[in-house]
């Protein structure tokens, strides 16, 4: 009985304790929605800040110098700096995608001799996506479609080689050469891939003075090459501004081997289903394919990219026999398999 008795008191005393804990908690709440506007600043503060940013010593766009020593020009980056630093998301974005294609870009811009400070305005310019600008500039390297087919690419309603990663990349090397060969300065060259090479010479004609950061240029071209800066510095020291990760929360280059199709393809998602994938998958790793057939009147040859089993879930009805391909090294058109006409 006197144990039933101490059960009894300890339920009693531990149900007053829960509720003068739930009361605390209630007047807690209540306080807090009604802090005075000085107490609710001294909190905000204690628990977020936003910090100026340490200016870099020394930065150099691709070999040249920067006039940091000009307090307009280090305006400018500061400004671009800021700008990336606290876009967090777009910035891990940025990190994640260079990851799995920087590679293949270093080493086309390295084919051309073209420096490696370049690489970075694919990234500014699309993020490393396949987007199209509202004046039609596509792709990774946001080539408008004249300039692309002046630099060698197809463009038609069937295949869209500035979504090629590789090949909008060389013709991307091309003009920048050019550029740099007109006017001797890879900030100029960098420029006019945001005005265009009459624009830049309009302005050098018309203001007398052929250096980049003596220009008075619109908003956004006067912006362009110290973006190209800021993601560079941002990109060359991620945790001196914030950025967290680990090499497995990047994006990986998914393997894949290839297929040279030099015929018509009358239906990709025919051909995609011949190696096990998808239609969806077909043009995940080729988006340059742009419809659902290729005509292909002049038998040219394409090189198709196939990914390497186990890397996507794949239709469970796609249950034809994989034929075997060639290794993904294989950079010879020659040495990979043709394909028939499906």
């Amino acid at each position: 009985m006197a144990r039933i008795v101490r059960l009894s008191r300890f339920f009693k005393i531990l149900s007053i304790t829960l509720l003068v804990l739930a009361a605390f908690k209630l007047l807690m709440f209540a306080y807090s929605n009604h802090d005075t506007d000085i107490e609710f600043l001294r909190r905000f503060n204690e628990k977020y800040n936003v910090f100026a940013l340490v200016m870099p010593d020394d930065l150099k766009f691709a070999g040249e110098e920067v006039p940091f020593d000009d307090p307009e020009i280090l305006e400018r980056f500061d400004r671009e700096l800021l700008s990336n630093v606290y876009f967090q998301s777009q910035g891990l974005l940025y990190f994640k995608r260079a990851n799995k294609y920087f590679p293949t870009i270093e080493k086309i811009l390295q084919k051309y001799n073209v420096p490696d400070d370049l690489k970075f305005i694919a990234l500014i310019e699309s993020g490393l996506t396949n987007i199209v600008s509202p004046a039609g500039a596509t792709g990774p390297w946001q080539l408008m479609k004249d300039a692309a087919i002046n630099y060698g690419l197809e463009v038609n309603d069937e295949v869209d080689e500035r979504y090629h990663l590789e090949k909008a990349t060389e013709a991307a090397c091309k003009y920048l050469l050019d550029a740099k060969k007109r006017f001797g300065s890879w900030a100029l060259a960098a420029a006019s891939y945001n005005l265009g090479v009459n624009g830049i010479s309009k302005q050098i004609n018309r203001q007398g003075v052929t250096n980049y950061f003596d220009l008075q240029l619109n908003q956004e071209t006067s912006r362009y090459v110290f973006r190209i800066l800021a993601v560079k510095e941002i990109y060359n020291n991620p945790k001196k501004y914030g950025f967290n990760f680990r090499k497995k929360d990047l994006y990986h280059p998914i393997p894949v081997n290839y297929v040279t199709v030099d015929t018509a393809v009358s239906s990709w998602p025919e051909f995609a289903a011949q190696f096990g994938i998808t239609y969806k998958i077909l043009r995940y790793h080729n988006p340059w394919i742009r419809d659902i057939k290729l005509t292909n009147p002049n038998g040219k040859k394409y090189r198709i990219a196939i990914p390497k089993q186990g890397y996507h879930h794949i239709m469970s009805d796609l249950k034809g026999v994989i034929p075997e391909l060639h290794d993904e090294k294989a950079e010879n058109p020659e040495d990979i398999s043709i394909v028939e006409n499906i």
